[in-house]
């Protein structure tokens, strides 16, 4: 049996980083996937403008050590990734001694399927006049 996770998705928020005590490096970020919505009968929902309308959900996800660091050093967010890992559900209790669920990715592997905002901006094609190719 094995417990796999596959999300492409877009990046929520800056991914950050924190160290434990013992030096090991963690680095979090959000991940939104979406589908389309669908009514009783099965058919996508369209909005007023005829656009599909889609449900989004919101992931956790956990990288550690040399995933991290490439994570925290290259995404960015809004930028479309590929996460592979596993589930791993967390519980505690609260300061009001409330019983609290989670889940999270624990991440394997972070595939970039685009460039973040920043390096889209270095990679655009530049006008340069003196390169026109004549007809």
């Amino acid at each position: 049996m094995q417990n796999l996770v596959i999300l492409a998705g877009n990046v929520g928020a800056t991914p950050e980083t924190t160290t434990t005590q013992g030096g090991t490096k963690i680095t979090k970020f959000s991940l939104a996937t979406s589908r389309p919505k669908r009514d009783s009968e099965g058919k996508v929902q369209k909005d007023r403008d005829g656009r599909r309308v889609e449900d989004t959900e919101w992931h956790r996800i956990t990288c550690f050590n040399g995933v991290g660091k490439t994570v925290a050093q290259y995404v960015e967010t809004g930028q479309k990734v590929m996460v592979r890992g596993r589930i791993h559900y967390t519980r505690w209790t609260d300061q009001e001694n409330i019983e609290r669920y989670g889940v999270d990715i624990i991440a394997d592997e972070v595939t970039f399927l685009s460039y973040g905002k920043s390096r889209q901006q270095q990679n655009a094609p530049q006008d340069n006049e003196d390169d026109d190719v004549p007809f």
